[in-house]
């Protein structure tokens, strides 16, 4: 049976291949280190998503400033590290922008059904309101659109609270039966 050569390439052949555009050797690279950059990202930035984006971007700087490595000043780990600290370090300053346009929420106002319905109701109310004698409708009108009790209303008008009552119950009884006839 053959052997298979087991031998991996160094940190610093990746990366003198990545500094001639090879993306296979990149790729090997960003295998090596992928992972440790994006647990140094979490722990600075404590956001994941930022710190994704933090890891593409010093993958990205590797990329474009792999010819300014030189073995002389080191191993290429320290290197990775200094320049995924920088990426990491820009995304911490990068200020969170808010979006640009606010979040959709539903409305709390009626919309068009709800309007339409309203409308219909109201001039129901309105056309039944007018069939019904002036005596009963000035009491209902005052109880309902001004609000007063029919205390109030007695004493607004100058009739005694019974007529009041009175000319209420049987303004509402006549005003159900105007609309029951407007549908």
């Amino acid at each position: 049976m053959p052997r298979v050569s087991a031998i991996q390439p160094t940190d610093e052949d990746l990366l003198s291949r990545v500094a001639q555009g090879d993306r296979d050797a990149f790729g090997d690279l960003y295998q090596r280190y992928a992972r440790a950059v994006l647990g140094l990202a979490l722990r600075r930035l404590g956001d994941r998503g930022r710190a994704e984006d933090a890891v593409q971007e010093a993958f990205a700087s590797v990329w474009r400033a792999a010819r300014s490595y030189r073995r002389e000043r080191g191993p290429v780990a320290p290197w990775l590290y200094a320049v995924a600290r920088n990426a990491i370090a820009d995304r911490g300053r990068a200020r969170v922008e808010p979006p640009a346009e606010p979040v959709d929420t539903a409305s709390d106002a009626p919309g068009p059904p709800d309007r339409a319905e309203q409308a219909w109701v109201a001039w129901r109310v309105h056309r039944a309101l007018e069939q019904i004698p002036e005596t009963e409708r000035s009491v209902i009108e005052l109880a309902y659109w001004s609000q007063l009790s029919q205390s109030e209303i007695a004493e607004f008008l100058g009739i005694p609270l019974g007529t009041v009552k009175t000319r209420t119950r049987s303004g509402l009884k006549r005003l159900a039966e105007e609309l029951e006839e407007l549908g």
